[in-house]
């Protein structure tokens, strides 16, 4: 019983083992290590470098954009590129957000290649945020598009070319709005190749393009020898409130391809997406990758035809597979349909089926009793400094589950029962998902195929069935393993418990192959394995550090200053985790921020807040139209809030009044004004009904009072402001 108690633990430390590494199962390119004619990301990085200088933060319309623009003309200029700068105070809206954002913003576009045709666009933004110099986000695409210029410097074009590096990106792609509503160039691009970064690691993955999508994937299949991409990424992507450029382009019917890296998301919009943290290998993976289409497309003429939808997936970052989604969701039919039959068929169904639900339920219930349990003893996000130990927890809670399942439920159940069961449940998990997504499907075909030819194949070949159960493992590791991977990547927020269910989905199978050696387990002691393995690693989990050097916390201090009720508070906003500071601190909501934050009483420090005057008014249908005069009053940042029962239909600037989105019942309508030029800007704002509004306006600026100087200094050592420098604010209220 010893020795097959040791076999089993050494299964687990193999199975948890594979899930640690799957990402790894995708290899990045190295940059080149001389002169090159391919893309050389030593090169590229050495152009970004001479831009962005000292890396300080360069947001949209501020003096430190100027000087990054200065210097991206010069190196465009080196690279052979003439650049034309256009000049816009523009304004955005999202259709799924109550957010109208406005800016000066000034592209940077230049053309290459023959007069006539249709316009390969490649795009970028050279602005960053206020809280760090974006080197990934997104010098990455800065760097590629000069990198791809300097390249095709003297080629002979079939198409011309343009590179569009715009502002304002950051503050509400106010720059890709400039140019599509007032560029004519606009109005003759074909194809779009649009860079972005959520982090500075990792593989770039084209996660987005046009719908139908076809053209889009017969170009990027035929030109790109390390594809990574997946037809699932782009239906969960339209799932979510997140946007790119593209969010705009996306109105054109242009054939559109979108790629992004989004590794170590703790240093995105933070100090730490500096230059010294941007892997050169994933400059290199879509350095290469946009090459490769900029050469398909202008030099050797890539002209694919359009069509309808298409399923897609790499294997392991080398291959892409193709098929039509009829063709896909028809196979799944026939796959689901098979196992239904063969599970029916080999009867005793309810308990296999039992044992497999049993499986992923108590897969799930095991993580999330676990991250409760250590969510009580551990605050704020505990696992950013190693995710991987937090992953690993989650699937050996997983594994636990499972191993009782198969244990207890599925006792007398055979091996081939519990095949067919799994694979019955696999198909029916993968119709599921193609109801709200149905890109998914491409996952769930190769191994229950390889499954159910081997089950096939056995009526003859008896030995079969276990080679194509082998097989099908095999599959489902190597194209749903790194896929998890990048999930786990871009959900590295949490809620980690939500992994388990898809880790089991890769376990599973696995161990229903070794039931014989579970099934020789007394259940008692495999009861108390289980519940060892949950609990060493959790314990894990709870023991590592939270922070480090690399993966910092997020720790963003801000005076904020109430002109009317003449009083101030020092905020702090981070993951939760209680503050290092002796005072009365409590978590709140402000005006200007419907997300809770620390906060406590600070000393008075008058500062004046921004103003909006208004300077006409008139009736509309069902409503009225504001026009204000911004005084920013040293303000970088301003902002009119409305509450959510207002109802405002949009906001923005002559010529570029945008309509307000959908967004929820309680968020609040938010019209907001970012850099030097909204001093002075007059924006307009369209409201239903006559009824007075209440707005809170709102005044940004960089940097603290010297009176924060002891806070600054008691910030815990591996801790940064992300996704907002430090910053003082005012406000006041405002009706109209």
């Amino acid at each position: 019983m010893v020795r097959r108690g040791l076999a089993l633990i050494l299964v687990v430390a193999a199975l948890l083992a594979a899930m640690a590494l799957k990402g790894a199962l995708i290899a990045l390119p190295a940059p080149p290590a001389g002169a090159s004619d391919g893309f050389d990301a030593n090169r590229a990085a050495a152009r970004l470098a001479r831009i962005l200088g000292d890396e300080r933060p360069h947001p949209v319309d501020s003096p430190a954009n100027d000087a990054v623009r200065d210097r991206l003309i010069a190196e465009m200029h080196a690279v052979g590129l003439n650049p034309r700068i256009t000049d816009d105070f523009a304004c955005n809206g999202f259709a799924r957000s109550r957010t109208v954002s406005c800016a000066r913003v000034r592209n940077l576009v230049a053309t290459i290649g023959p007069v006539q045709g249709r316009h390969l666009l490649l795009n970028a933004h050279y602005d960053s945020t206020f809280a760090g110099p974006g080197a990934g986000d997104d010098g990455i695409g800065v760097a590629t598009l000069l990198e791809t210029a300097a390249l095709l410097r003297g080629r002979r074009l079939t198409r011309p070319v343009t590179f569009l590096f715009n502002e304002g990106e950051e503050m509400g792609l106010i720059g890709a709005r400039a140019f599509m509503d007032r560029d004519p160039l606009a109005d003759r691009v074909g194809l779009l190749v649009n860079l972005e970064a959520r982090g500075v690691t990792g593989p770039a993955v084209m996660f987005e393009t046009n719908r139908p999508n076809t053209a889009a994937i017969a170009l990027y299949r035929a030109a790109v020898n390390r594809p990574l991409a997946n037809s699932l990424t782009t239906d969960l992507y339209g799932l979510i409130p997140n946007s790119t450029d593209v969010t705009v382009f996306a109105e054109r019917p242009w054939t559109i391809l979108n790629f992004a890296i989004i590794g170590n998301e703790t240093r995105y919009h933070s100090a730490g997406d500096n230059l010294a943290a941007l892997d050169r290998r994933s400059l290199q993976h879509m350095g290469e990758q946009t090459l490769a289409l900029t050469r398909a497309v202008a030099i050797a003429g890539a002209t694919p035809s359009a069509g309808g939808a298409r399923l897609y997936m790499d294997v392991l970052g080398r291959q892409l597979v193709v098929l039509p989604l009829a063709a896909g969701l028809a196979l799944l039919g026939l796959l689901l349909a098979f196992f239904a039959v063969t599970s029916w068929r080999r009867a005793a169904l309810q308990r296999p089926l039992a044992a497999i639900v049993t499986a992923f339920a108590t897969a799930q219930v095991l993580a999330w009793l676990g991250q409760l349990v250590l969510g009580l003893v551990r605050s704020g996000d505990y696992w950013r400094a190693w995710p991987i130990v937090t992953t690993t927890a989650v699937y050996a809670s997983a594994i636990a589950g499972i191993l009782l399942a198969l244990g207890l439920v599925a006792r007398d159940s055979s091996i081939e029962r519990l095949r067919a069961a799994y694979w019955l449940a696999f198909a029916a998990l993968g119709a599921a998902l193609a109801v709200i997504a149905p890109g998914g499907s491409i996952f769930f075909l190769a191994p229950p195929l390889a499954m159910a030819l081997g089950i096939v194949a056995s009526r003859r070949w008896p030995h079969t069935e276990r080679i194509g159960a082998i097989i099908a493992i095999l599959l489902l590791y190597i194209t749903f393993g790194p896929a998890l991977g990048l999930f786990e990547e871009l959900m590295n927020g949490g809620p980690h418990f939500m992994f388990a269910p898809l880790g089991a989905v890769l376990v599973l199978p696995v161990l229903i192959e070794l039931k014989p050696l579970i099934d020789r387990i007394p259940r008692i002691f495999l009861a108390a394995g289980a519940a060892d393995l949950v609990l060493l690693g959790w314990l894990a989990a709870g023991l590592a550090p939270a922070y480090s050097a690399d993966r910092q916390q997020q720790f963003t201090i801000d005076y904020v200053w109430d002109a009317d009720a003449r009083s101030g508070h020092w905020t702090v906003n981070n993951d939760g985790a209680p503050v290092p500071y002796v005072a009365d601190w409590a978590r709140i909501e402000l005006p200007h921020s419907q997300r809770k934050r620390w906060a406590t009483t600070a000393p008075s420090l008058p500062l004046p807040p921004p103003a909006a005057i208004l300077v006409a008014q008139r009736a509309e249908a069902g409503g009225r139209r504001l026009t204000l005069r911004l005084a920013a009053n040293g303000a970088e940042t301003i902002s009119l809030i409305a509450p959510p029962e207002a109802v405002l239909r949009a906001a923005g600037s002559a010529g570029f009044l945008q309509p307000f989105g959908r967004g929820d019942a309680d968020d609040r309508w938010i019209a907001r004004c970012v850099g030097r030029s909204c001093d002075g800007a007059l924006i307009e704002i369209v409201a239903q009904g006559q009824a007075p509004i209440e707005f809170t306006i709102v005044g940004t600026r960089s940097g603290l009072p010297p009176a924060a100087a002891p806070l600054v200094r008691a910030r815990p050592a591996h801790a940064r402001p992300q996704y907002g420098t430090d910053s003082t604010v005012a406000y006041a209220r405002l009706r109209l």
